[in-house]
């Protein structure tokens, strides 16, 4: 049993391998078709086909592309009336000589939609009738009797799969993008952005640069994060003390620590993030400082290099202070 799941795996990495290597332009023309739809990409293909078009119908709902399964037999008996002639057809079928397909044929010419089809034999009906023809032919199936569709069927939701990535990156498509198509479960909690999860409003430990040290003490043990912000007077961030500091400080200056303001005793530059950000990106922002907290506000201070979407902020020019994102926080949600 062990011989034979290893033979399959191998055999069906080969065949992805094997498509791999003869992927040629006319996969470049099947995206740029893809991306000039105006309606939607319906997906047809009968039996373990037609399975896998589900799936990718799926991968390219989730990630953008409006798309549909279309089962062909069900399309000939009436279905074929969901499709508009500003979508495109892609079909799959291995031999290219599926009937209910090619039954389809001169119906999709007529409403004028365009093409692509996946198939193992490129000088079928199938491929010779569509606007690109994607090969997607092995050398053997997986199935020790060479018959069930194995190696074949998982060549070809290879490259829907392919498909779908290459149109997304050409989409621009981005993970906030993702993050709105699968607000539900895990995925959705690990793509919340940090303002969902900030401490907002009242809840903001924050004093001001003159605020006497023991106004800090009480406003960090008051809030609960073990932090404050110290801002300046048009509520910018300049600064940071947390209880790490607080005991190293009280070690230090034990006799006069009460008498000094925040200004004094504070962490300059304060790690900031916006709130658009995702709460994941501010995860990993703590795990390599080494920090349990961000302060979150409303814009980055100009002159940071391009492409910069968090940063240490410029004492006075980070942008308003509009929240506080905790570890605890992140940990709530249960998404780590």
């Amino acid at each position: 049993m062990l011989g034979t799941g290893k033979q399959v795996l191998l055999t069906e990495a080969t065949a992805i391998v094997g498509v791999a290597e003869r992927l040629s332009e006319s996969f470049e023309r099947a995206v740029r078709l893809m991306a000039l739809c105006k309606g939607r990409i319906i997906c047809t293909g009968m039996g373990k086909s037609g399975i896998v078009c589900q799936k990718m119908a799926a991968t390219l709902t989730s990630t953008g592309t409006p798309a549909h399964f279309l089962h062909p037999a069900e399309a000939i008996h009436g279905d074929l009336g969901m499709v508009r002639g500003e979508d495109l057809v892609l079909a799959i079928s291995y031999s290219g000589e599926t009937e209910e397909l090619l039954r389809l044929l001169e119906m999709l010419k007529r409403i004028g939609t365009p093409l692509i089809a996946l198939t193992g034999n490129m000088q079928s009906s199938l491929a010779r009738h569509s606007d690109v023809a994607l090969d997607v032919g092995v050398e053997k199936e997986a199935c020790p009797m060479g018959l069930a569709p194995t190696a074949s069927t998982t060549a070809a939701l290879a490259m829907g799969d392919a498909l779908a990535m290459s149109l997304l990156r050409l989409k621009g498509f981005r993970a906030e993008d993702f993050a709105e198509l699968h607000p539900g479960g895990n995925l959705g909690r690990q793509l919340l952005p940090v303002s969902a999860l900030m401490q907002k409003g009242e809840a903001i430990p924050s004093v001001r640069l003159e605020t006497p040290m023991k106004d800090v003490i009480y406003e960090i043990s008051r809030k609960g994060l073990g932090v404050t912000a110290v801002v300046d007077g048009e509520g910018r961030p300049v600064g940071i003390i947390t209880d790490g500091d607080l005991r190293r400080l009280i070690e230090q200056h034990s006799g006069d620590l009460l008498s000094r303001t925040a200004g004094q005793c504070m962490h300059p530059n304060p790690k900031t993030i916006e709130p658009g950000e995702l709460a994941t990106t501010a995860l990993r922002l703590m795990e390599e400082r080494r920090i349990t907290s961000l302060l979150v506000v409303d814009a980055i201070a100009a002159g940071i290099a391009a492409g910069t979407t968090t940063t240490t902020a410029a004492a006075g020019g980070s942008g308003m202070l509009v929240g506080v994102i905790h570890l605890h926080d992140l940990w709530r949600t249960q998404m780590f």
